[in-house]
């Protein structure tokens, strides 16, 4: 399994150019794309705050997104978010993404992902 953050996500199953040939790869390749919890509320907040526009509606587009292919919606779990929480002072990510990076280290799955913070990092193995 490989773990994709929210903008991997969306660009994956929108077509867009701007996710790398080999995330692109690594997302059609792959036996499971885990998706974190995090990433639908990220897809919802962009929604309502009109960043991205999604249709028919932000509940539907999601309910078919974590359906789509190989796509494993993978819940919050109390041991995701102490991983996420407990990161450290050197990774200043913001709450969604400690959630997201604590999601692919609490699975030992590498993280589809272009946020040069979390790449950065080093905490987790990363795709992009």
């Amino acid at each position: 399994m490989i773990v994709a953050d929210t903008h991997a996500w969306l660009w994956w199953l929108s077509d867009d150019r701007r996710l790398s040939a080999a995330a692109r790869r690594a997302l059609e390749s792959a036996r499971a794309v885990g998706v974190p919890a995090a990433c639908c509320w990220e897809v919802a907040w962009l929604a309502a705050t009109r960043k991205i526009e999604l249709r028919p509606s932000p509940a539907e587009w999601l309910r078919k997104a974590v359906r789509f292919g190989n796509v494993a919606l993978l819940p919050m779990t109390p041991d995701i978010a102490v991983r996420g929480a407990t990161l450290g002072r050197a990774f200043c990510g913001d709450p969604g993404d400690r959630q997201i990076v604590g999601t692919a280290l609490q699975h030992s799955a590498p993280l589809v992902t272009c946020d040069g913070k979390i790449r950065d990092s080093g905490l987790v193995e990363t795709i992009w």
